[in-house]
Formats: structure tokens, C-alpha cells, sequence
């Protein structure tokens, strides 16, 4: 007998839309654009030829419309995994759980999201304005590790590489190697984008290394991460998203990848606050490839 989801597990509004989100499952698109910003939706939308609906939820806005005649939209998650793990959740739901049953569907329906964000480099090469993709995306988050089959689409060897290296200090969440869809990557990265292996933190200050006020439990951590190499590659870059959306992607059937921007570089200590035209110019290559 099929399992029926209770409301205290997936609740859905009166109104018939996903509860953090507000989107009805009619409204959803195949292909998805996700941002952090929820202003950042507009630049996005800005490109559409259409459109159809826009919803303002939280931290959560949408625009949904065409792009040269296909069907897209665009939905910011704020910041930080936790916040992946409700919208990345939600739109599954959206694709695979009939509202009405509660049931989940008998078909997986497949989608295919793209994350545009920005990122901080942690490689001197990588010059600021350079767009990253998370090929492999490497999770300080923990969000995986809450999950059913979460070692069956990670890269063990790697994680264990990495702990032995950084003297990973038990109190963290155990790290997760995840990758993301390759011919994804390959189509959206085309010959112009680096391919790198990027981590996810679960915090910007602290748990990347930057020291305010508070003093680190490990400030060699940094450090520890730039000298890591695994089968020949270096760590690339710090963000907050990649992984829970490539892991959670794996596990679901859905298409994932992030590529970022860089507009800060951890290792030479430079930042580019004015880096939209950039980021405009990394979501337009975006949408004629996705």
C-alpha cells in the first residue's frame, strides 16, 4: 500500500501551494534557474520573453515565463544549505507527490536546476570575474548526512583523503564529495568555464575562515584546504549551496549543477564588491545553454 504523506510531514497551504515556496505543482517548470538573491530573480527574469506568474514568499520569490519559446523560471533560496534542503525538497514534491493523495507519484519526473551564485576563490590563478562550476562539490553542511543513501552517491576515498589531511575536527559535520550531472557541466561549461571542486560551508564567517571578533578552533584550516590535492586536483573555491543541491539532486533523479562567479579571492586577499554586470553576464550564458 502506498504510503501517505502525512501534513505534519509536507504541509501544504490552503491555497494548494507548497508550504515555504507558495507554488501550485501546475506551475512548475522542468528547467529551473535558482539564485540566493531574491532581487537577483528579476535580473534573471529580465531575459524572459514572458512572464507568467511571480510569487513572493519569504526569502523565496519566483518568476516563472519562457525563454526563447521554452518554459523556465527563476526561484531565489537565500542563503545557506539549510535553505537548499526546503526549496530543493519543495520542488520535488512539486514534480513527484500528488497534492490531492498525498501519495508519492508511480513516475519520477526529472528536473533540471542550475544555480548561478557567487563564490570566493581559495587558488591564486583564479582571477576575479572567473566563472566556477562546483564539478565536484565538497559539503561542510551536514544536510546529506540526514539522508538515506547518502553514500551512495558520494566520493568516500575523497572525503577520507580530505578529514586525514585537515585534521578534521570531530564536532564538524563529517564532509560529503558529491558531483555534479556531467553532461550538465559539460553543456553549461562549454570550453569557457573552470571546472572546479568547491565547498559548501554552513556559515560565511567562522566557518570559512574569516575571524571578526571571535578567535577560530582552527585557524590552519584554510591553509589545509589550499595545500589539499586529490588524483591532481586542488580545492577551488568556498560558497554556501553547491552540495546539498547536487546531493539531494542525486538522490531525488534530478539534473544539478552550481557555477559561481568569483568575487573575492581568499588567498590573494582581494574583493570586487561591484561585480553585477558579471553575474548578468554569467546568467545570460546560463539560459542559452540550459
Amino acid at each position: 500500500m502506498a504510503r501517505i504523506i502525512p501534513p505534519s510531514e509536507f504541509i501544504i497551504n490552503p491555497d494548494g501551494t507548497a508550504f515555504h515556496i507558495h507554488l501550485h505543482p501546475e506551475q512548475l517548470t522542468d528547467k529551473i534557474i535558482l539564485v540566493g538573491d531574491p532581487g537577483r530573480v528579476n535580473m534573471v527574469a529580465e531575459f524572459f520573453d514572458t512572464r507568467t506568474f511571480e510569487v513572493n514568499s519569504r526569502e523565496f520569490h519566483t518568476i516563472g515565463g519562457t525563454y526563447k519559446g521554452k518554459p523556465i523560471m527563476c526561484i531565489s533560496h537565500g542563503i545557506g544549505p539549510d535553505n537548499i534542503d526546503i526549496v530543493i525538497n519543495e520542488l520535488d514534491a512539486l514534480a513527484n507527490i500528488d497534492f490531492a493523495t498525498r501519495e508519492v507519484r508511480n513516475d519520477v519526473r526529472s528536473l533540471t536546476m542550475v544555480r548561478i551564485g557567487t563564490s570566493g576563490a581559495l587558488q591564486p590563478e583564479l582571477t576575479l570575474g572567473t566563472p566556477v562550476i562546483a564539478a565536484k562539490s565538497i559539503g561542510f553542511d551536514g544536510v546529506l548526512n540526514y539522508y538515506a543513501g547518502r553514500d551512495s552517491v558520494s566520493d568516500l576515498d575523497y572525503e577520507h583523503a580530505l578529514c586525514e589531511h585537515t585534521r578534521w575536527n570531530p564536532l564538524w559535520a563529517k564532509p560529503y564529495v558529491v558531483e555534479a550531472d556531467r553532461e550538465l557541466v559539460d553543456r553549461i561549461g562549454g570550453d569557457d568555464m573552470v571546472r572546479g571542486n568547491t565547498i559548501s560551508a554552513v556559515g560565511f564567517y567562522g566557518p570559512q575562515g574569516r575571524q571578526l571578533r571571535l578567535h577560530l578552533s582552527n585557524p590552519d584550516l584554510n591553509s589545509l584546504i589550499e595545500s589539499f590535492e586529490y588524483k591532481g586536483q586542488k580545492i577551488t573555491n568556498y560558497e554556501m549551496e553547491s552540495a546539498p543541491l547536487a546531493g539531494l539532486g542525486r538522490l531525488m533523479g534530478h539534473r544539478c549543477m552550481t557555477v559561481c562567479s568569483i568575487i573575492a579571492n581568499r588567498y590573494n586577499n582581494n574583493a570586487n564588491p561591484n561585480y553585477k554586470s558579471g553575474i548578468r553576464d554569467l546568467i545570460a550564458t546560463v539560459l542559452e545553454r540550459i
